[in-house]
């Protein structure tokens, strides 16, 4: 039997999709939104093409639409299955995976289910990454919550993979987040968090600290961040990685020299 969405929030359920690894930690958590007490849905990052776990995100209401934070097949292979199955386009920002649908705009609300859901363009992760405002989403929630996708994650730290991640456009990213105000977080990997403004800051002060540590690397090797390999630093910086996350620790260095050499 496969198992149903949990409530989260107001308007949110969240669904654990079966593909736990070293970059999905437990799984991909795809959320179901109603504001129609579950008559119709909204399924933001159907997860993997995996039948029971598509079937068990309908459970809540008919779907009629489906949101994606960002390209990553993690999120999306099931997309195309979903929309099969219930005649529910497809809207991400990135056209590719948009099916019968225009693409995400930076600053738009959709309307669907009986929500009311503002698109945020949040580039850092991935160049078309966008989270998803909740401003209604209950009323202890004030300023109401927000699916972030991978771009703030529910525990770790987020993966920037140059060229189509960019530590810069991240940084931006978190602080715009920062200025929600304390919304209540709905990532896309591990648990909720109760406060958007604490984690943005706290994420913000590690990238910062890394970047301080990859300057101290450099200085270590006597290299600039022009000549700098990606091998070395991560060896220096890292020195204590598991095997499992050792490319993610090598995309994060190459995203801090890119961001270092300006």
């Amino acid at each position: 039997m496969n198992p149903s969405p949990v409530a989260v929030t107001g308007h949110a359920w969240y669904l654990l999709a079966p593909n736990p690894g070293p970059m999905t930690l437990d799984g991909t958590n795809s959320y179901v939104l109603s504001g129609n007490g579950g008559r119709s849905s909204v399924i933001v990052d159907p997860g993997p093409d995996d039948a029971g776990h598509l079937t068990a995100l309908g459970a809540v209401g008919d779907v009629e639409l489906i949101l994606i934070t960002h390209r990553h097949h993690d999120h999306t292979e099931g997309a195309a299955a979903l929309a099969a199955a219930t005649g529910a386009p497809v809207r991400a920002a990135d056209p590719a995976f948009s099916i019968a649908a225009d693409p995400l705009r930076d600053g738009e609300t959709v309307t669907a289910a009986g929500l009311d859901v503002t698109v945020l363009a949040t580039p850092g992760h991935t160049a078309d990454s966008v989270c998803f405002l909740l401003p209604s989403d209950g009323p202890d929630r004030p300023q109401g919550s927000v699916l972030t996708g991978d771009t703030i994650l529910g525990r770790g730290t987020t993966v920037i993979a140059p060229p189509d991640g960019s530590l810069r456009d991240y940084m931006g990213t978190l602080r715009v987040l920062a200025g929600l105000g304390h919304a209540f977080v709905l990532p896309a990997h591990g648990p909720q968090l109760p406060d958007l403004q604490a984690i943005a800051a706290d994420y913000l002060a590690h990238r910062e600290q890394r970047l301080d540590q990859i300057r101290d690397a450099l200085v270590h090797l006597g290299l600039d961040p022009d000549e700098a390999a990606v091998g070395p630093v991560t060896d220096f910086v890292y020195h204590d990685v598991e095997r499992s996350v050792r490319r993610a620790a090598e995309h994060s260095v190459a995203a801090q020299l890119d961001y270092l050499r300006g």
